[in-house]
């Protein structure tokens, strides 16, 4: 296993980073760039934020195909090709002649994205040691914060001055050289066992996942995590563009180095989880989005960037310790109950998003905050859930060891 501190867990942590990069600068160089679809196809919010929901939401379904595959295939090769297929896309994208065409790119991509994240927390579990797990997937998500911001920050500014397509293009280009760093760093899986392909097998042991109700509300989490983070940023864009405020994009998307502190929490909460433990920081995460969410109703420009950064802290801190604790719930398939962590957090971006657009729609920024307080109020009930089944495993394992001992 690869312990923390040596160089094998330096390039490891390293090719992650690059890959947590490409998949997310990818994913989201399309979000800040919704109020110019708006502009020049003539859509609605709601329909400009369809190039990201309908990524994610195909990103979400493949992702249990890629897990199940990633079982018999191996790891490393199905994250390669997923990473190369997905930046020469993201530079097809740019060459879309209008927004059907748009959406059609944006829906392959999202298959071809699937295939890292759906087994990133699988190899990790696989190779790292227990002690060291929450610093490497701290480290992974950081690079997913990074890659996300940048994405957003690139192509927010390159817009501006360039055009949409000049800027997707770019981040298509940039993507390619993070593959050719994680393809050349990544050590190939030493604990790796295949399994025979049997569809049946590969199914009840996805089904037994969804049967473990711990799992089942930590997935939920990853739903409304996700979902309120995509609504918050999605339409923050357009508050920020109507008068009092009435910013340029360029300036817009500057307010998304605000997600850099993700860097920061992701990291931090993933090494306090050692001596803290998951339930406390889980909650505090939650606890803290929350507040962030609250903030931004204020129509103080800087009260607003504040509250972002609170969620924004909140947001990375319980994602760092909500898909670790699957990893460590999940005995057995450890690639699959990542698979369907991630299906329902990806579920969650395109729900939020689009449910986001409605609320905005009807009710303007006051709704989207409704609706996000909603979703981590629900989050904070099944963290008890979740805390209160775990406490009772740990007591019922105790009794056993000690009859065991007896």
């Amino acid at each position: 296993m690869i312990q923390q501190g040596t160089p094998l867990f330096r390039k490891t942590s390293f090719a992650f980073f690059a890959a947590g990069f490409n998949t997310f600068a990818i994913l989201y160089c399309v979000q800040p760039l919704m109020p110019e679809f708006s502009k020049e196809f003539s859509v609605s919010p709601t329909t400009a934020s369809l190039p990201l929901s309908i990524t994610t939401m195909v990103l979400a379904v493949s992702m249990l195909i890629f897990g199940s595959l990633s079982e018999v295939w191996g790891r490393k090769p199905i994250m390669i090709g997923s990473m190369l297929a997905s930046s020469v896309f993201c530079i097809l994208t740019a060459f879309s002649s209008n927004f059907h065409a748009l959406l059609v790119l944006r829906t392959i991509e999202g298959i071809s994205l699937a295939g890292l994240p759906s087994i990133a927390m699988a190899y990790l579990g696989e190779e790292i040691e227990s002690k060291s797990l929450g610093a490497a997937m701290g480290l992974y998500i950081c690079g997913n914060s990074i890659g996300a911001v940048f994405g957003r920050v690139f192509s927010g500014m390159v817009s501006d001055y360039f055009g949409w397509q000049i800027a997707i293009g770019g981040i298509g280009l940039i993507s390619l050289a993070a593959t050719l760093i994680f393809w050349n760093t990544l050590p190939p899986s030493q604990n790796f066992k295949a399994r025979p392909f049997v569809m049946r097998k590969l199914g009840m042991s996805l089904m037994d996942h969804l049967k473990a109700p711990s799992l089942i509300c930590l997935f939920v989490i990853g739903f409304l995590l996700l979902g309120s983070n995509v609504a918050l940023f999605n339409y923050i864009a357009y508050v920020l563009l109507e008068k009092p405020y009435s910013l340029s994009p360029t300036y817009i998307s500057w307010t998304f180095l605000i997600m850099i502190i993700g860097m920061f929490s992701s990291v931090w909460i993933g090494k306090l989880v050692d001596r803290h433990g998951k339930q406390r920081l889980l909650f505090t995460s939650l606890f803290l989005a929350l507040i962030g969410v609250c903030l931004t109703w204020e129509a103080n420009l800087m009260m607003k960037i504040a509250g972002l950064g609170f969620f924004t802290f909140g947001f990375f801190g319980a994602h760092a310790v909500a898909s670790s604790w699957v990893g460590q719930l999940a005995l057995q398939n450890k690639a699959q109950a990542s698979s369907l962590y991630l299906f329902f957090y990806y579920t969650g971006s395109s729900v939020g998003g689009t449910l986001g657009g409605l609320f905005w729609s009807a009710y303007g920024w006051g709704g989207v905050i409704s609706m996000n307080v909603g979703f981590l109020l629900i989050g904070l009930i099944l963290w008890a859930c979740v805390s209160k089944i775990v406490q009772n495993m740990k007591k019922v394992t105790k009794i056993a060891e000690t009859c065991a001992s007896k």
